[in-house]
């Protein structure tokens, strides 16, 4: 099982709509894609006005990241109103093989 995790602030006032939108666009993706064993989003205020978000997704292979992400598997993957809500966009993501899984 890989790993794939993603990091980005957003404004801590743009919480409720940028989750909104995610739920329109990345969860339906993710879901959609052979080989997701699922996904997570996750919020933490930075207490200075931003949030952090991190998406985690489980995959069974590189080739099941690369039908969700494209052939270049370590860049992130966006969409046309990220740019509303992203204080930054992050070129790449991270990738960790799961080694031990208490589930």
């Amino acid at each position: 099982m890989i790993l794939r995790r993603w990091a980005s602030r957003i404004r801590t006032d743009d919480r409720a709509a940028y989750t909104d939108y995610v739920r329109r666009t990345g969860v339906s993706d993710y879901g959609a894609t052979m080989g997701n064993l699922g996904f997570q989003m996750l919020l933490r205020d930075l207490g200075d006005g931003t949030t952090e978000v991190v998406t985690l997704s489980w995959w069974t292979s590189i080739e099941a990241i690369k039908a969700f992400a494209g052939e270049d598997h370590k860049r992130a993957r966006y969409y046309p109103e990220d740019d509303k809500y992203l204080l930054e966009k992050p070129e790449g993501v991270e990738h960790s093989d799961v080694v031990i899984d208490g589930m």
